[in-house]
Parts: structure tokens; C-alpha cells; sequence
């Protein structure tokens, strides 16, 4: 990169105000005038100095410019000595002005005809921008072609010829420096992201079978796992480990025959398979066959699959065709499939096409012009900017159209803003209005203001969008991040008038009552997810004086509840045979040892997994499960009398929901017997403490109950 030798520096930072900072060993950092002209113009404007600041090392002027700059020109400021230094864009990039005379609503990318590909990049702080393409013969050198700027600061350049297969990058030259960069818009790349892929997605094509009807968010089940958690273990029976291909395979079976993999998931009644990200992703070398592990949250190309999931991750086809070939396998199991996707930063800022397209665009800075760090990752993507907010959009309608995803999970939605949100619900809707959205609306430390964070606080400007439960999370099992605390399953009574509400879809049971949501298909009840620590590491922790039946007990009663409560269900994978990660709680890169589902485990727990497959089908086989608002909550749910911390909820007059015209569900979490009274009626038995069936195994003759220690029941009356 050629090396810039400025006397001092100059930035637009507004439409009309430039920035100048003079250093005090130049000249004392003192100038009483300053002009402007373009490049190659002789043609001077004065500027009017509007503020002088003294800095540590230098001195700052504000400027007024009279006349409007053309952004995507090249200008010189001469101080009074006669030096000059190039204007450089600064801050106007983050201005609303700027938005609004830059923003493109058109398509963006690659093109591809058989004997011509179109190629459009958004740059309009390039002073210059070149396409270079690699051949697929690799002993031709790389061929460059000049693009021309059109309306909006979108470059285009038409290639002719058969481009299939070629590689290419853009080189965009902004404040006197050449950048490259992979197309932000790449729909397939070389190994590790290096380059964008001409490729024909005609040619991937496929058929979406039929899906059983999807009525409203609360019907889902959700199954979060990884790829290669999925398929690694030695006794998966998948023959394609760790690969698209590995999980989309049929009938396997672990060592006593009963299945694996996506059969399984079929057989244990999941409606939703949530993928870990499976967008192209750094943080494993896509060169050589590894054991590399990563979670993925590292995005580098957001509309290409990643190659460490193909089967030959340098071909830039077999990645889009096997993550399709996936994709169509979960679909003919009638189960729809959610995408983790990452939008609220990329892997390394400085490396990424965002960045060195449109330096300082793509992400938020805070009051001193320093890259925002709310992520944790040192970078937050700015989605309330126009083109920013349009990149999104058009990457989740991409996925919708090209993949047929059926749902979409946003990794620290907060980051995010409420209206690029809503505007995803609505371009969705237009689409599919079945397809799920859901995301972490965790508040972060990132520079736009409270009310516009996409976060639970403000809940009620994000109708129709999930949000994970966090007061259901460490209601139900204690804190996460204090792996001593106990939740309400774990016998902690503190959480008894909490657990009542989060069992109710958190949305405030009495009309007066502000509940943490206005729907419950606003609610993600969940008490384990790929983050942190699992259930049962947790419960070696906080429970480690008791036996590991009596924590089996208590895990078992923390996952029905979550299977029964009102709003969406979420499991992590392998939650249903105890799942543990050896106590690790940040397994992003850690070896398969720690993180795949271990199918013999799997075998070993079969009873716990058949238990709660049939709680599974209980909670499927009845509407009343499932209300998708609060009017219908508060009208059949209530809460029975019965001694702390006994919880007993009633359903009553449900009968146009199902079979059932009135059920109850108890949740004793303490080391005693507890009994309990039931309303007037003939009560069968759906589950108790040892098995579940949506048919009735038994009726009650009195009208008490006798419940064991750490249990739940479920009974029914016609």
C-alpha cells in the first residue's frame, strides 16, 4: 500500500464543514486562511474559518465551505503557506445528508448471463473503482477493468464473456489509497472468503416439498445445534461428519439401532431446526481438512454459505448446492429451518469488504470518531443507516427466496434498530408471514439511543418479533452467570410468584398488570442455549451435594416447563439427554470432545428422551398450549391454590382448542410430597412423575393428588 506523507490533514465532515488539523511542529499549527480546488483545477474557493481549537498536538479548524462539494471528486486545501493535502471524507459519511443523497434502492452484486456478467458496487466516496477477475485457468494472469460511476455512487462495468467460475474483487481508491474487497454481496467465495465467486444459481435450483400448516409462532418447537455438533461423534452413524451433506442424511442410528441426526429430530417432534451460523464465517482454514471448531459468529460474506461445511470448499458451487441439499432433507421431514445470522458486526472491522468500500460507513463511532464496541467484538454495524439497513434487508430476503429459510434468529438483536427490524418483519411478511423471527434483545452499550434499541424494553414496538427470555431463563434455573444461584426448579421459592408469570407468557396475567411482553409470541422460553453453560453443568455446580437422579429430576422439571409454558419453546440440542460440555461455558472453539451431541449418551438417557418427546406431543395435541395472545391467557389460565412451592395452572373451557375442555399442569420442585386439591371433576392422567402420553394412563378416583418430589403432572378432563 503506497505510504501518505500529509504536512497536516484535512476531512469533510459535514455536506459544507471541513475539518482541518494543522501540527504544532508545522509552522506552529497556525494558518490564517485556507482554499480549496479540485484536483487538476486551478479554480480556488476560500473557506470561512468558523472555530479554532487547540489540541495536544495540533490545532483543529472548523470551516465553512459555501458552495455544495461533489462527494466522489478529488480536492485539494491549501493553507497560507502555500502547502496542500488532499481533502479526505470524514464524518459527513455518517450524516443524514449524506444518506439521503447516496441511498440506492436497486440491485447490487453480480449478474450472470452466459456470455456477459453485470457487476454494481455502492461506493460513492471512490474517486475510482476497478473490477479484477481471476480466471478459473490459473495460469492466465488477473484481467482489470475500469468501472463507471453511475447515480447514487453505484459503479457498474459489463464483462463480456463466460465468466462462470471466475474469482474477482473489487479495488476502490478513496483518500488517495487503493482498497480491495470481496463483493459484500457474494453469493458464493474461494476458500476463506478471499474472493467473490461468478456462479449461476440457476443451476441450484430445487423444489421446496410441502410443509405441514404453521398457524402462529407459539405452534413452533425449537432445536438449536451446530452442524458438526450434530453430526461428529463417532457413533452418530452419519457418514458425512461435520458437513451440510452429514445432516442432511437419513435413517442413521447410534449404536442400539434407535436413530441419530435428523431422524431423530423428525422422531422427537421438533417443528423448527435452528442452525448455528451458516453464512461464510472466519476462524477456520478452509485450505485443509481440520479439526478446527468455531460457533461461527465471526461473518465475513453474509449471502455465501460457509465452505468448512462442504465437502469441497473450493468449488464454489458444491457449498451452495450440499447447504441446499440440507436444507431440502429438514423440509421432507416436514420441519422448517431457522438461520442464526449475524448482522450486528462483522469478524475483523478493518478487514471487512464494508470497511474498505466505504470507510466509516458501515459502523457506528462514538462521540470522539472511535469505532463503537457494544458487540464485544470491536465493531457495531450501523443498520440505522440507509444502505446499511437496505444490506440487511436484502440478505434476509436472499436467504428467504434463494434457500427457502423458514425462520431467522438475529445474534444480539439489540444492536440493532427498532425500524430496520420492523422493516425485515414487513419485507418478510410480503413474502411469508408464517416465517418465525426471533432474536437476543439483550440492551448493549452502542451509540444509538435507548428507545430505538431492538431490545425487550422496548417490546412494544416490536410486534410479532420473539425475543429470548432471560426472566424466564433465570427464573426457571437461577442465574446464568452465577452458576450457585438456583431457580425456581432447582427449589428456589424467592422465584415462586416469578415462575407463575413466566409460565404464562410473561405478558401480565391480570389487565392491570405490565407484563414484560405484550404477546406471548413475543416470548422465547429457553434455560439452555449454545451460550454458557448447559443445564446439567450448571446443575453439577449448584446442586453438586445432591445425586445425579435427584438432578436428573430437577433438569427433567426445568425443560418441561419450558415445554409447557405459553409462548414459543426453545431446547438446545442433546438438553433432552442432559447435554453437557465437561463444564465448559464458552465452547465457541473448542475441540468436538466438548461440544458434539454424543449419541450414546443419547441411548443411555432413552427414558428421559421418550418422556420428554411425549411431553412434546401433549403440549402439540392442544391448542390451549399454544394461545398466540394475552386475551386468551387471561381468560382460560389461572393459577390453582396450593402450598409454596407447588405451582398448579388451570385451563379451563378449552375445549374448541382440543380434545380436552380442561387441563392442569403442576410443577413440584421440592424434596417433598406434596398434596394438592383439584377442582370438581373426573381428572385423567397425561404425565406424571415417571411417564407421558398424550392418552390418559390412568383416572384419579379422589379429588386430591399426592405429588412425589420434583415432579410435574398434567391431567385432563372432557
Amino acid at each position: 500500500m503506497k505510504v501518505i506523507n500529509r504536512k497536516f490533514s484535512a476531512y469533510l465532515d459535514d455536506m459544507q464543514i471541513i475539518t482541518i488539523l494543522l501540527p504544532k511542529d508545522y509552522f506552529g499549527g497556525s494558518s490564517s486562511k485556507f482554499s480549496i480546488r479540485k484536483m487538476n483545477r486551478d479554480e480556488y474557493v476560500l473557506l470561512t474559518i468558523m472555530n479554532r481549537m487547540p489540541l495536544e498536538k495540533s490545532v483543529k479548524y472548523t470551516c465553512q465551505i459555501e458552495e455544495k462539494l461533489v462527494i466522489g471528486e478529488q480536492y485539494w486545501v491549501i493553507d497560507e503557506h502555500g502547502e496542500k493535502t488532499d481533502l479526505q471524507i470524514g464524518a459527513v459519511i455518517r450524516t443524514a445528508a449524506f444518506d439521503k443523497e447516496f441511498f440506492y434502492d436497486g440491485l447490487l452484486g453480480s449478474f450472470y448471463h452466459s456470455d456477459h456478467t453485470l457487476f454494481k458496487l455502492w461506493a460513492p466516496t471512490a474517486t475510482k473503482v476497478k473490477l479484477k477477475l481471476l480466471p478459473t485457468d490459473t495460469s492466465k494472469s488477473e484481467i482489470f477493468h475500469s468501472m463507471m460511476r453511475k447515480e447514487k455512487g453505484v459503479w457498474h462495468v459489463t464483462v463480456k464473456g463466460d465468466l462462470e467460475c471466475y474469482y474477482y474483487s473489487f479495488q476502490v481508491f478513496v483518500n488517495l489509497e487503493w482498497r480491495e474487497a470481496a463483493d459484500p454481496y457474494a453469493t458464493s467465495v474461494s476458500l476463506n472468503g478471499e474472493y467473490a465467486a461468478v456462479i449461476d444459481l440457476n443451476k441450484t435450483k430445487m423444489t421446496k416439498p410441502p410443509l405441514p400448516l404453521f398457524k402462529q409462532p407459539t405452534d413452533a418447537i425449537i432445536y438449536e445445534t451446530h452442524i458438526r455438533d450434530l453430526t461428529i461423534h463417532s457413533n452418530s452413524g452419519i457418514i458425512n461428519k461435520g458437513t451440510y451433506l452429514g445432516a442432511a442424511e437419513l435413517n442413521t442410528v447410534a449404536i442400539d439401532g434407535t436413530p441419530t441426526g435428523l431422524s431423530y429430530i423428525q422422531e422427537l417432534g421438533i417443528t423448527h431446526i435452528e442452525f448455528l451460523p451458516i453464512n461464510d464465517f472466519g476462524g477456520i482454514d478452509e485450505r485443509k481438512d481440520t479439526d478446527e471448531y468455531n460457533w461461527g459468529y465471526n461473518p465475513l460474506h453474509f449471502n455465501a454459505p460457509d465452505g468448512s461445511f462442504s465437502t469441497a470448499p473450493s468449488n464454489p458451487y458444491a457449498r451452495v448446492k450440499e447447504l441446499k441439499a440440507m436444507i431440502h432433507a429438514v423440509h421432507t421431514q416436514g420441519i422448517r429451518v431457522i438461520m442464526d445470522v449475524v448482522y450486528n458486526h462483522v469478524y475483523i472491522r478493518e478487514c471487512s469488504s464494508f470497511e474498505n468500500i466505504v470507510p466509516g460507513y458501515y459502523f457506528r463511532h462514538d462521540e470522539f470518531g472511535m469505532p463503537s464496541n457494544g458487540t464485544g467484538v470491536g465493531n457495531d454495524f450501523a443498520s440505522e443507516r440507509l444502505m446499511g439497513r437496505k444490506f440487511i434487508i436484502d440478505s434476509v430476503m436472499f436467504w428467504l427466496k434463494e434457500y427457502e429459510i423458514d425462520g431467522f434468529r438475529f445474534d444480539l438483536m439489540g444492536i440493532l434498530d427498532i425500524e430496520t427490524m420492523n422493516e425485515i418483519r414487513k419485507a418478510v411478511d410480503s413474502f411469508d408471514p408464517s416465517i418465525l423471527i426471533i432474536g437476543e434483545g439483550w440492551d448493549l452499550d452502542t451509540p444509538i439511543s435507548a428507545d430505538k434499541k431492538a431490545c425487550i424494553r422496548n417490546q412494544e414496538s416490536l410486534p410479532r418479533i420473539g425475543q429470548f427470555n432471560d426472566w424466564f431463563r433465570d427464573t426457571v434455573k437461577g442465574s446464568t452467570f452465577h452458576l450457585d444461584d438456583k431457580g425456581y426448579a432447582f427449589g428456589n421459592v424467592h422465584y415462586y410468584e416469578a415462575a407463575k408469570q413466566v409460565l404464562a407468557g410473561s405478558i401480565g396475567m391480570e389487565k392491570t398488570e405490565a407484563g414484560l411482553f405484550h404477546s406471548p409470541v413475543q416470548s422465547v422460553n429457553y434455560v439452555e442455549s449454545h451460550d454458557n453453560h448447559t443445564l446439567w453443568d450448571k446443575l453439577a455446580v449448584c446442586s453438586a451435594s445432591l445425586s445425579k437422579g435427584t438432578r436428573q429430576k430437577q433438569h427433567r422439571l426445568a425443560t418441561v416447563m419450558v415445554l409447557l409454558s405459553q409462548g414459543i419453546p426453545f431446547l438446545h440440542s442433546g438438553q433432552e439427554f442432559f447435554r453437557t460440555k465437561k463444564g465448559e461455558g464458552n465452547s465457541y472453539q473448542s475441540s468436538d470432545e466438548i461440544n458434539q451431541l454424543d449419541w450414546d449418551r443419547k441411548s443411555f438417557f432413552a427414558a428421559n428422551v421418550i418422556y420428554l418427546r411425549e411431553i412434546i406431543r401433549i403440549r402439540k395435541s392442544h391448542g390451549a398450549f399454544r394461545f398466540s395472545n394475552q386475551k386468551h391467557i387471561r381468560e382460560h389460565m389461572c393459577f390453582l391454590p396450593a402450598e409454596e412451592p407447588v405451582i398448579g395452572f388451570f385451563l379451563n373451557d378449552v375445549d374448541e382448542y382440543g380434545d380436552w375442555a380442561k387441563i392442569i399442569v403442576f410443577f413440584n420442585p421440592s424434596f417433598s410430597q406434596k398434596t394438592v386439591e383439584l377442582p370438581d371433576g373426573l381428572w385423567l392422567v397425561l404425565a406424571d412423575d415417571q411417564t407421558a402420553n398424550v392418552k390418559p394412563k390412568r383416572k384419579l378416583e379422589k379429588n386430591t393428588l399426592e405429588l412425589p418430589p420434583i415432579c410435574s403432572y398434567v391431567l385432563v378432563s372432557k
